[in-house]
This record gives structure tokens, C-alpha cells and sequence, in this order.
């Protein structure tokens, strides 16, 4: 945050910035989302819904999932929320209590620590090990699971790196945990930006998992804060309660928006652009390496490199703020991804802007770098 405070202050000055460090992708919220919520407001559907979300909603995510995914899911095993950050938070308050561990992946999202504190939880680092390509196996979290840990935090594709993980192999880490009272939970959001293989859901295999969602993302919604979860049947009356009580319910034009989302035309724009940030991505891949920042992790979804910069500084805070200033290019040290990993070798970098504004960005690299 104090680097994007500092792009944005330099861009107010005239300095033309590129802006790699937002996940947020350049594109506009899709035509037909836009209809259905002005559709919404013209007939005046802007009262309370129920606080699991409109139950046209809630089978259209359901209806989704079957259809596309190939996934046995049922309208009532989801719940509609405030973001996929009011996913986060209501699962968290369900399945922990004060003094109870949650292993979270590191790197990974950072947000995902101060929603376990939020409840007195303990979050404690799932540590990933680069010479593995910072991937998460079965192993890794039966070695680091404890006897107070009551769920583990996975997220496939994932934030930094790109990474995704067999929906398969999951599902066997979700009843491994179930098997020890514990849960996994796992950040679906851009599972609809997947490359070289096709969208998929640990929920084809199983209902034991827990699955975060989001229309920000695949659906280009972000600022209408919109998430759904996916959980047991068992656990989604607690959450329902919760959901009362904290939010009282998602946003109601929000709503009726999403149900454009799984219109056919919709879908239609979201693989274009899909399309478009593999192009990206192809273009930063055969590019970077060449300027000593190898990516590291799999690039496989997402809109996120993840690199390593020790070629170049042991401080990737210190090579960001000075790239940032030398260069107009902004984009995110690897601590805010986490400790234990050896932050200060990554940088995130978002292909969050088109082809041209990338390209510019790796010449203005490349000259910062040559520099004496």
C-alpha cells in the first residue's frame, strides 16, 4: 500500500506510471452485468434479500458449477456474501474458535492472516518451498499440521504465483484434514483464469472441502463486492446465522446483477479476456527471464507472476520503491506475501494492463537495469 500511495501520488504530479502492482484487471465490468443491475433499479429490487443471498442467485452458482464444472453442488450448500473477503470472514468465525491454528500458505494472500486473527484465531505459516516450485502437496501439510491446527488454507490458481493444483489431489488433502477434525478450505476466485488446462473445482471429488468464490475476478465485478462460499450442508445453517447477524445480506442490486454473469453472452466475454490475459502472460514469460527476473511457480491461472529478483538486489522492497521512482514501474515486494519464504528475493508483478502499456514496462525494466 505505501508503494501504490506513492504511484499514485507520483501519477498526480504528470509522471506516467505503470501500474503492475493492483490485482485488478483493466478491463470494464461486462455489458450485460451492467443491463441486469440497471434492469434491477428500474423495477426497484433493491430490498433486503435472505442473508444466504436470493435464491435465483444461489441456484444459478449451484446450476453453474453442475453444468460447467461438472461439480454435484445444490443451491443449498451456498451462500451468497459481501466480496469473497465476507466469505473469508464467515468461515473463519464457523469452523474456528479463540486459541485455535490456521495454517495459511506462504507465500499467499495476505488478508487471509487478519481474518483469522479477526475471530482469535492463530494463523501460522504453511511454509512452501521454492525448489518445489512453491507448491503444496499432501505432505508438506501433514508435516506442518499441529495439534491445535483446525483448518488449512490453500488457494488454486494462487496469489503470487500462479500456481494451481490438481482438483484431485485436493480433494484427498480435504478428507485427509477431515480425517483429523480439521477442514480445508480453499480460494477458488480465479478459477475461471486458467491456462493451458481447463477451469476446475476440488468440489468435483467431494464435498469435503470448503470453497471461496467471487464474480470480482473471472466476471469482472470487482467493485460491486460480491463473493459466494461453497460449503457441507452441515456447517451452512451456522453460517447463515453468522451472515445475519454481520452483514444482514449481500448487496441486493449486486445480485441481480451476477445472475447476468452465467448468461451465455457473458461467459462469452469473460473467455475473450481470459484469451487476452494468456497472451499477456505469454508475453512477460519469454520476456523476463532474458532480464535476469525468472518466474518462479507455475504461471498456470491468475493474473500474477511471481519473480525472483536476487540476480539483481537482496531487498526486492528497496528495488521496488527505486524502480518506482527511477522507472514509473510499480510493482509489489514479496513481503507482503509473507515471511518465512525469503521475501526479500520476490517481487509480484500483475499483467493487469494491455499489450502495449506491458511492453513498455519491460523496455523502461530493462533500461533501470543497465543502469550503473
Amino acid at each position: 500500500m505505501a508503494l501504490l500511495e506513492r504511484a499514485q501520488a507520483l501519477q498526480a504530479q504528470g509522471r506516467d506510471i505503470l501500474h503492475l502492482e493492483v490485482g485488478e484487471p483493466d478491463f470494464p465490468c461486462p455489458a450485460p452485468i451492467m443491463a441486469a443491475a440497471g434492469a434491477a433499479l428500474e423495477r426497484g429490487d433493491t430490498r433486503y434479500t435472505p442473508a444466504a443471498g436470493l435464491p435465483a442467485l444461489r441456484e444459478a452458482i449451484a446450476l453453474d458449477y453442475r453444468r460447467r464444472l461438472g461439480a454435484p453442488v445444490t443451491a443449498e450448500q451456498v451462500v451468497v456474501t459481501p466480496g469473497a473477503s465476507g466469505a473469508l470472514q464467515l468461515v473463519m468465525a464457523a469452523l474456528l474458535n479463540p486459541g485455535d491454528e490456521a495454517l495459511l500458505c506462504d507465500p499467499g494472500y495476505p488478508c487471509n492472516r487478519q481474518f483469522v486473527t479477526l475471530v482469535g484465531g492463530v494463523p501460522r505459516a504453511l511454509t512452501l518451498d521454492p525448489a518445489e516450485q512453491f507448491r503444496l502437496s499432501r505432505e508438506r501439510l501433514a508435516a506442518q499440521w499441529g495439534e491445535r491446527t483446525r483448518l488449512a488454507m490453500v488457494a488454486s490458481p494462487d496469489n503470487p504465483t500462479g500456481n494451481r493444483l490438481d482438483s484431485a489431489e485436493l480433494a484427498e488433502m480435504a478428507r485427509w484434514c477431515a480425517g483429523r477434525q480439521g477442514t480445508l478450505v480453499v480460494d477458488e476466485i480465479y478459477q475461471g483464469l486458467c491456462y493451458d488446462a481447463p477451469a476446475d473445482t476440488v468440489l468435483r471429488h467431494g464435498d469435503e472441502a470448503v470453497v471461496i468464490n467471487s464474480f470480482s475476478k473471472y466476471f469482472g465485478m470487482t467493485g460491486w463486492r460480491l463473493g459466494w462460499l461453497v460449503a457441507p450442508r452441515a456447517l451452512v445453517p451456522a453460517i447463515e446465522r453468522l451472515a445475519q447477524n454481520w452483514f444482514l445480506a449481500p448487496a441486493t442490486v449486486a445480485q441481480h446483477a451476477a445472475l447476468a454473469a452465467f448468461d451465455e453472452e457473458t461467459l462469452l466475454i469473460a473467455e475473450q479476456r481470459r484469451q487476452m490475459l494468456e497472451r499477456r502472460r505469454t508475453l512477460l514469460t519469454e520476456s523476463l527471464p532474458a532480464l535476469g527476473l525468472p518466474v518462479v511457480g507455475g504461471a498456470e491461472g491468475a493474473f500474477y507472476l511471481y519473480l525472483d529478483v536476487s540476480a539483481h538486489t537482496d531487498d526486492s522492497f528497496a528495488f521496488c520503491q527505486d524502480l518506482l521512482e527511477k522507472a514509473g514501474v510499480a510493482l509489489t515486494p514479496g513481503l507482503d506475501f509473507g515471511a518465512s519464504h525469503q521475501p526479500e528475493r520476490y517481487l509480484r508483478l500483475a499483467y493487469t494492463c494491455d499489450e502495449a502499456r506491458l511492453r513498455e514496462a519491460l523496455r523502461r525494466i530493462a533500461d533501470y537495469l543497465e543502469r550503473p
